[in-house]
């Protein structure tokens, strides 16, 4: 990925992104041509992997095995008008955050990970309060699901982060980009509750 200095982003921030935007593109080469999966993934900073699933029916994983794919992962994103700059001398512009990952697939099929993994999807997303709790479910209903399902582990191997987030203007500048989007937002909100 182009990276601009002042856009990239340190190793910390770039795992915060993975957290908090989980909701990842897996891209690798299926029968020779590119193939893509927009899936969660968990994060496991500690041991430096990303875990997941694969629905069986979809073709991708039988060939990812030991393949460097890549997992996006996109964070908040907006364009942003010249006039908010409050100047005709600047351009229309996107600004975001997105994480790039490249790493090399490990199917799972050792049940006693696969389970270990359901479970941390279900602990990352179900809400603290939920009743929901995956060891009470039906052990043969569980086991069901987990046949159509291709568990996996992505070894990460380098992390990219750009965060292009109009650093290359003023401060001034920046208050009316961040001024602009927070009124865009309150707008959008004000919306949804009616």
């Amino acid at each position: 990925m182009y990276i601009p200095r002042y856009f990239r982003m340190d190793e910390e921030s770039t795992y915060g992104v993975m957290k908090d935007y989980s909701f990842a593109t897996l891209v690798s080469q299926h029968k020779g041509v590119p193939f893509a999966t927009h899936l969660p993934l968990i994060v496991n900073q500690e041991k430096q992997w990303l875990e997941g699933h694969f629905a069986r029916p979809n073709p991708q994983w039988e060939d990812i095995a030991d393949q460097t794919v890549l997992a996006i992962f996109q964070g908040p994103h907006s364009y942003i008008s010249p006039s908010w700059y409050e100047t005709m001398t600047a351009v229309p512009t996107w600004n975001y955050i997105t994480v790039h990952v490249y790493d090399t697939v490990e199917l799972i099929n050792d049940e006693i990970q696969v389970a270990a993994s359901l479970q941390a999807m279900v602990d990352q997303y179900e809400a603290q309060d939920s009743p929901y709790q995956l060891p009470e479910v039906d052990p043969q209903y569980v086991a069901g699901l987990t046949q159509g399902i291709q568990a996996f582990r992505l070894h990460i191997e380098r992390v990219e982060g750009k965060a292009k987030l109009s650093q290359n203007h003023s401060p001034q500048r920046q208050e009316l980009v961040i001024d602009h989007l927070e009124r865009d937002q309150a707008r959008i909100n004000g919306k949804s509750q009616h």
